[in-house]
């Protein structure tokens, strides 16, 4: 599919006003549909928009638009510029870039990360917010100018950095960060099956249920032994 020109309506609209070329082939060259072009041409469609030279701008020669007119079954192609532009090659080195109009809220973002993610470095709170490592280190230990009116704000609700970008920041600290060693943790409570079931009997207490049977036991006979040795002479003598 070969590229369109850069405003197609306009370049339309301007085809239609100054050619005698067909419909198919404005909308093949604008990549429109047809009946858009007849609307155009109608006036019901980019009204008031103003036509756009496609000659002028190099997107068209005269003799391609004359070999389209004599020729309906022609299609227009887009003329090659012979002015090469060098590519662009985006970088990720160096602090990210932010408005002017942002740049006054860093510090409260710095704050945030701080309070809220200690575990960033400072490379990556750095890569977030596009700070320097003086800035951080300065509002970490209360040393700033402002430190006395920041307010810790979220990042992302400021617009310097998207959420995704502090969730990749902050899985990738915490896989770095080591993991916890596991501490006494004192005294817990015991499991229902423990703390239900019945009390088993230590050897000392049946001892000494036991032994205190016996003892009531040698009691009773003693206290029956006296009883008997205390009969009255005249019980003796009825016998």
């Amino acid at each position: 599919m070969s590229q369109g020109p850069l405003m197609p309506k306009a370049t339309a609209v301007w085809l239609v006003e100054n050619t005698s070329l067909a419909f198919e082939q404005i909308a093949d060259f604008c990549k429109l549909h047809p009946l858009e072009v007849k609307g155009i041409a109608d006036g019901e469609v980019a009204a008031g928009i103003k036509g756009l030279d496609p000659i002028t701008t190099g997107q068209l020669t005269r003799d391609e638009i004359e070999k389209a007119q004599k020729s309906p079954n022609y299609r227009l192609k887009v003329a090659v510029s012979k002015v090469k532009l060098p590519e662009v090659k985006r970088t990720t080195k160096g602090p990210r870039y932010t408005p002017l109009s942002r740049r006054q809220d860093r510090p409260n973002a710095i704050l945030w990360l701080l309070r809220n993610h200690p575990e960033l470095k400072d490379a990556q709170i750095i890569r977030l917010v596009g700070t320097t490592k003086s800035t951080i280190q300065q509002i970490r230990e209360r040393t700033h100018w402002n430190s006395g009116s920041l307010q810790p704000m979220d990042p992302v609700t400021l617009g310097l950095c998207t959420q995704i970008d502090l969730d990749f920041e902050v899985q990738r600290a915490a896989k770095d960060r080591p993991a916890a060693v596991a501490t006494d943790a004192g005294a817990s409570l015991l499991p229902a099956e423990v703390s239900t079931a019945p009390e088993a009997e230590t050897e000392e207490q049946d001892e000494h249920r036991h032994g205190s049977r016996g003892e009531e036991r040698l009691d009773a006979d003693s206290v029956f032994a006296k009883l008997k040795g205390m009969r009255r002479p005249d019980e003796d003598d009825e016998e």
